[in-house]
């Protein structure tokens, strides 16, 4: 039997007997981004490890996640500490480590997420730009994309990207992506996972190649609704060897449920 493409699978934990907090879990090789596990990945994973450390009613509102080495694909041990059990907050630290090297160190606030009242306000830059399903004309990333040999997630995910020049001198390229797990429903964790799934932004000035996350921090503002994702990825400036990148997700309904903010190194040239 070949391995699992469901997200539901990658993000599933196993506790470890006589640890409390402790948990194993296990990333195919159907989400990675080369030989490499994905960040967004890794940033659901530690999410749900603090979701269920923490065990009392909640949901990961923010994670903000530092990556420190990238694993390769297989098992994962999460490590979890309790920092604050408040009436309306909690926080987790997480360490995702692998063959004792720690991956990833996340900082996990557990809260309510908004999801039933409107907003008083919401500047949401998705839904004029983009409608709820993808065009025809946008092709899945599939075989014979040139994203298909890189991108392993589209094993698991169906995934349509699109990029968008900057109309003007002093305006963000946009890359447009629709996003939905090929097996299961949306939720919140594949949600925040989709607040890492863009190629690059760097790759609109043409510096392609391996670009590491170093911080990410993810917002979860809503629960999302069945069906298509809407992403849309842009940046602020990219520079000679850093440069960052914003996700805004939007769920079927139109309404913003997550967003990201990623400091990254630029590839060489």
């Amino acid at each position: 039997m070949g391995e699992s493409t469901r997200f539901s699978d990658a993000m599933t934990l196993r506790p470890v007997d006589g640890r409390p907090g402790e948990f194993i879990g296990n990333i195919n090789s159907h989400w990675t981004i080369g030989p490499k596990v994905h960040g967004g990945v890794m940033v659901a994973l530690c999410a749900n490890g603090a979701r269920t450390a923490y065990r009392a009613p909640g949901r990961p509102l923010a994670v903000s996640a530092n990556f420190l080495s990238a694993p390769d694909p297989g098992a994962v041990q999460l490590v979890t500490s309790i920092r604050k059990r408040g009436r309306r907050i909690g926080l987790v630290d997480v360490e995702l480590n692998q063959r004792e090297r720690t991956c990833v160190h996340a900082v996990v606030t557990l809260g309510e997420a908004e999801h039933l009242a409107e907003p008083l306000l919401s500047a949401n830059p998705v839904t004029a730009q983009m409608s709820p399903e993808p065009p025809p004309a946008v092709p899945a990333i599939g075989p014979g994309h040139p994203m298909a040999e890189i991108n392993n997630l589209a094993h698991g995910c169906d995934i349509r990207a699109e990029l968008v020049m900057a109309p003007h001198d002093g305006a963000s390229p946009v890359f447009k992506l629709w996003v939905r797990p090929r097996e299961g429903r949306v939720d919140e964790l594949f949600a925040l996972m989709c607040g890492d799934v863009s190629l690059p932004i760097c790759f609109a000035v043409d510096r392609q190649g391996w670009a590491p996350t170093v911080q990410l921090t993810t917002y979860l503002r809503g629960l999302p609704a069945d069906g298509w994702l809407r992403v849309a990825c842009t940046t602020t400036q990219i520079g000679q060897d850093w440069f960052d990148e914003d996700h805004t997700v939007v769920d079927s309904t139109g309404r913003i449920v997550v967003q990201s903010r990623q400091l990254a190194l630029v590839p060489g040239q």
